[in-house]
């Protein structure tokens, strides 16, 4: 979470410290993974450190010490941190090796079942509930380690036959499932609870951090996760409001994404403006300032949205160089709710897809150049080159 608005904020620079800090894991990872899980590739726990701890603690507590998808998950910020910047040496020389070893172990943690599919046995929803046999937060976090991992290959044009076991692997894996209260249910078995406002809501990765639910592409799915963020509540820990804020956004509500962004600053902020746990945790500082950004804009489908969860309190406004994929720059203004400029720059020189109030633009652009979309009265836009 900490990470999580490095690229959207225009930092990437700040996501170089974590990515030496993955790769310091790799080495004692392999030794975990094939040491516990008998897997290719390499991991982490929850417990992962500058020391090159990688495995579990020693608690037979399983609901928060077992969680062999950390390591997929923190080397999804590889692809992400190439996907903002669109560095192909980077990729090349560090990222994809770290990124293919990771999507390696995953592959190999999963069980295949008589039936054909995969699932992932034993997992777990972090600090939540039991262990189960295909839980949806490890399932979530496979995904798009594979979906990393699958992209990345076609990037550099290597491991094709590799990439085509990812895709099988993709293709089979167990589905997310809608429960009897229409809710994205949290584990293999209906057993989520409505009344349950447990801080933690892990199984929605696919929405947010992940890519694998929108309500542009799989609106079912993204229906059923509003029922889940219904269910638990806007309130609980600082981080939590802070990753519920994101998801509020992705899912195109930006008002209850506000109400979110109020109760972190009213509930789980202390006065010197730190995150409130209610000790001091950082987390949620971070996870609101993405939240904002994700507010603003959005580039995780293969395009660029603009002011996708604008909040009726934000009517007029104005937001300078905040990052999209592809490694564009974009600056905006909007009035009465509605868009009235947007200037992108292209530092990558990449197709550019921009998406608003049911309107689509997509242009080619020169790397270094760029471009200014005016929206008249009726939300009408044109564009045009600016340098």
């Amino acid at each position: 979470m900490n990470y999580w608005p490095a690229c959207s904020a225009n930092l990437d620079e700040c996501m170089l410290p974590l990515i030496d800090f993955i790769r310091t894991l790799v080495k004692p990872g392999e030794k975990t993974a094939r040491a516990y899980f008998g897997a290719r590739g390499w991991t982490a726990s929850i417990s992962g450190n500058i020391f090159g701890f990688t495995a579990p603690l020693e608690s037979q507590d399983m609901s928060w010490n077992f969680n062999p998808m950390a390591g997929p998950w923190l080397a999804t910020h590889v692809w992400e941190y190439y996907d903002y910047t669109r560095d192909k040496k980077f990729l090349k020389e560090i990222g994809y090796e770290l990124i293919k070893s990771s999507a390696r172990f995953a592959v190999d943690y999963l069980w295949h079942k008589p039936d054909g599919t995969y699932t992932a046995a034993p997992s777990t929803s972090p600090e939540h509930g039991p262990v189960d046999q295909g839980a949806t937060f490890v399932h979530a976090v496979v995904r798009e380690i594979l979906l990393d991992a699958i992209e990345a290959g076609k990037v550099l044009n290597v491991d094709r036959k590799e990439r085509k076991e990812w895709e099988n692997v993709l293709a089979r894996l167990a589905p997310y499932r809608i429960g009897r209260y229409g809710q994205l249910m949290e584990w293999s078995a209906d057993i989520d609870d409505p009344n349950d406002h447990h801080r933690h809501v892990n199984h929605l990765f696919g929405l947010h951090p992940g890519r694998t639910i929108s309500p542009v592409t799989t609106p079912e799915w993204a229906k059923a996760s509003k029922v889940v963020l219904r269910h638990r509540g806007d309130g609980a820990t600082g981080w939590s409001m802070g990753w519920k804020l994101n998801q509020w956004a992705r899912l195109h509500d930006g008002n209850h994404a506000y109400t979110l962004f109020g109760n972190l600053l009213k509930n789980g902020t202390l006065d010197n403006l730190w995150d409130t746990h209610p000790p001091f945790q950082i987390d949620g500082n971070f996870g609101g300032t993405a939240g904002i950004t994700e507010m603003l804009l959005q580039s995780h489908m293969g395009f660029i949205q603009l002011l996708p969860a604008l909040p009726d309190a934000w009517k007029e406004g104005s937001v300078n160089g905040i990052r999209a994929k592809g490694n564009f720059e974009v600056s905006m203004k909007w009035r009465n709710g509605k868009l009235t400029e947007a200037v992108v720059l292209s530092n990558a020189g990449e197709q550019c897809t921009l998406k608003y109030a049911g309107q689509t633009l997509s242009f080619k652009t020169v790397k270094g150049a760029s471009y200014r979309i005016l929206c008249d009265d009726s939300g009408k836009w044109f564009k045009e080159l600016i340098n």
